[in-house]
């Protein structure tokens, strides 16, 4: 099984973050390449479509708002993998004050290396979180 996680402090309350990216269809509220979410199954399941027109379908595992952080997983999408598990979760704290935003997963690779497909998701997480901080930042926080 491999791993890949990413984490960012933003100078922004927890709750206000959560408030952002706590809903399991919002991705396309802060996320520029999901531009289109749609949740099925009384919000369990979320079919994502990307920019260039390829399909991922996510299942909510686990949703905690007092926590703030859900788990999915990948049921179908193009990545080379199986048995993929992730969580995006926000806590408050980090030198700024603020929140600390975590995004991890783990997965087995298919067709790939541990080391390419943990590269692969890391990229993914790390530049979400990027894209976070842009939209914060471009609604004044």
């Amino acid at each position: 099984m491999a791993t890949a996680q990413a984490r960012l402090e933003l100078p922004v309350d927890a709750g206000r973050v959560w408030a952002l990216i706590g809903g399991f269809g919002s991705l396309p509220d802060w996320l520029p390449y999901i531009p289109k979410s749609e949740l099925s199954e009384g919000g369990r399941l979320r079919s994502l479509a990307t920019p260039s027109g390829e399909r991922i379908v996510e299942r909510l595992l686990d949703y905690s708002d007092a926590g703030r952080s859900y788990s999915y997983a990948i049921l179908e999408a193009p990545f080379p993998v199986t048995g993929y598990r992730s969580t995006l979760r926000v806590r408050p704290g980090g030198e700024q004050g603020g929140s600390v935003v975590e995004w991890s997963g783990e997965f087995t690779p298919r067709g790939v290396s541990d080391e390419q497909a943990s590269a692969l998701f890391r990229g993914i997480y790390e530049d979400g979180l990027k894209a976070l901080a842009l939209s914060l930042a471009g609604q004044g926080a």
